[in-house]
């Protein structure tokens, strides 16, 4: 199979750069595959870059390289002044993309951005569930089915959500990527066909590139959209070449094989910048990495134990063997450049002796677990396999057997969310909006138990104060929700905190117009190329 894979790797670029013949073609080198390509079925940033900021547009937009908002498929809006109500002016003429699979016959509509919520939103809509163990557990996880009442047509350009209290954050939410617009005609078609799983399989939207093709676990191609509505893209042709091993990334860019990589290893950075035709972009990334247990399941229901293999493991060694100085160690679930991030916290020590105590003190003696390891790059962990290697060598020395277990990357999402999951699990988030409910109430609320809250804890304490930083717009009260829901998190270490790194983006000195996002996203409209 690895042999195959290897001939269809290599056979997908030979038609790459065949196709760079007579077009303007951008061959971008990703990190793995997509889940899918609906982008409101799932959280990860490999699946996000492939489909909602390629293929999809929303209502509203973060600008480039930032997180203040513009408009997007909405002109403009207005909030009531109890801010339970949004009302949005819906930009006339946009176009849907035309494709081999699908011509649209309408233009976008008030119709298409209802489809595109109800369908997160309520239970018994027919597209909830469309996909076999697919889920909105974005919407599920942030609360919007309890926070929004009704979405309405107002008229053909105009629709108004209507909210069940205040809620801060909204605006930049409705910029995520789970809340992409989808054409209602489109699903109409598939589902009177019954083919609605065509929809995870073939994405159309309003975006500045249309969907070609899908090669799994090899290419997936685009072209510009013709009729995109803020007009055609630079670039004719965009490539994803999936190239999961980092250092082959990096050759294949020196080599001119592609033209901008993803999570280099921090080993090769140097040599990158060394070479002359390449520019290597950096930033601090909006990021967290972490180890989380499963606190439904003993003895990591217990805070002491939790705290004591926490004590157990070597974080600084971890950061300085994966990250070779590009990383800090984390305390907090929110990053150090994040308002209101909580410095006074106290993180926990490394000290195997006192952990290997504190079990005692617990009744926790020749403990067995499993360490779930990622087998992909991401930005705020660039060798998870590493990291789990270094703990389950501190483990050891405390008495704790720990067996390294990973997944083929869509299982592993898909299974680290599992409530009886065995094991405690290395994930980490990029910031999806600049905002601190982003990571705090979506990674560890209670609404998010069985999604993104991997840890699967619910404490009422901090849920409390997580709908409360939500429901004022007063940032010194939000901040200091946050900065006591910091504290809760320590004292109950659902998680093991890792690292916040900093983020490379290598690329030749041929591309123009790319922007390094805080929110860890690639995007290429507005990028160019020069031959």
């Amino acid at each position: 199979m690895k042999k195959i894979s290897v001939l269809l790797a290599a056979t997908a670029l030979i038609s790459v750069m065949a196709t760079s013949a007579w077009s303007k073609t951008l061959v971008y080198c990703s990190e793995g595959s997509p889940e899918g390509f609906d982008p409101s079925l799932y959280t990860a940033g490999t699946t996000f870059d492939a489909s909602s900021r390629t293929v999809y547009s929303r209502l509203v937009e973060f600008k480039h390289g930032g997180t203040e908002i513009e408009p997007g498929l909405a002109d403009s809006w207005s909030v009531s002044a109890d801010g339970k109500e949004y009302t949005f002016k819906l930009h006339p003429g946009v176009k849907y993309q035309t494709t081999d699979f699908f011509t649209p016959t309408r233009d976008f509509n008030a119709d298409d951005v209802i489809f595109s919520f109800e369908r997160q939103l309520k239970a018994d809509n027919p597209w909830n569930k469309y996909v076999e163990g697919g889920s909105y557990e974005y919407a599920a996880g942030m609360g919007f089915p309890e926070l929004i009442k009704s979405v309405e047509k107002v008229d053909d350009l105009t629709v108004k959500f209507t909210l069940n209290h205040p809620e801060a954050p909204f605006l930049a939410d409705l910029a995520m990527d789970f809340a992409s617009i989808v054409s209602k005609e489109y699903a109409d078609k598939l589902a009177a066909d019954g083919k609605m799983a065509q929809m995870n399989q073939q994405p159309l939207g309003t975006g500045p590139f249309t969907f070609v093709a899908y090669q799994p676990d090899a290419v997936i191609r685009y072209k510009a959209n013709e009729t995109y509505f803020k007009g055609k893209e630079k670039i004719d042709d965009l490539v994803f070449a999936i190239t999961s091993d980092a250092a082959v990334r990096a050759q294949k860019l020196k080599a001119g094989e592609c033209h901008l990589i993803p999570y280099p290893n921090a080993a090769d950075v140097a040599e990158l910048k060394k070479d002359e035709n390449l520019t290597v972009l950096e930033q601090a990334g909006l990021n967290v990495s972490y180890l989380a247990y499963n606190t439904l399941i003993a003895p990591f229901d217990k805070a002491e134990v939790r705290k004591a293999l926490n004590m157990a493991i070597n974080k600084q060694a971890i950061v300085d063997a994966v990250f070779q100085g590009a990383a800090a160690v984390a305390k907090n679930p929110i990053p150090p450049t994040m308002w209101s991030y909580n410095d006074a916290v106290v993180d926990d020590k490394y000290d195997p002796d006192a952990s290997k105590k504190m079990l005692a003190d617990a009744g926790v003696k020749d403990l067995k677990m499993k360490i779930w390891a990622m087998p992909v790059s991401r930005p705020y962990m660039l060798n998870a396999r590493r990291a789990a290697e270094l703990m389950q060598a501190d483990l050891a020395k405390v008495g704790v057997d720990a067996e390294i277990v990973t997944h083929e990357w869509a299982e592993y999402l898909k299974l680290s969310s599992d409530k009886n999951r065995d094991g405690a699990v290395i994930l980490g988030w990029t910031g999806d909006n600049g905002d601190p409910d982003n990571f705090m109430d979506t990674l560890l609320g209670c609404d998010a138990v069985g999604g993104n809250n991997r840890a699967q804890w619910c404490n009422k304490e901090f849920d409390d104060l997580m709908t409360k930083a939500k429901q004022t717009a007063d940032v010194a009260e939000r901040t200091k929700a946050y900065e006591q829901a910091q504290l809760i998190f320590k004292k109950e270490a659902p998680w093991n905190t890792l690292d916040h790194s900093l983020v490379f983006v290598p690329m030749s000195k041929k591309v123009s117009g790319f922007f390094m996002d805080p929110l860890g996203i690639h995007r290429f409209d507005g990028v160019d190329i020069s031959e």
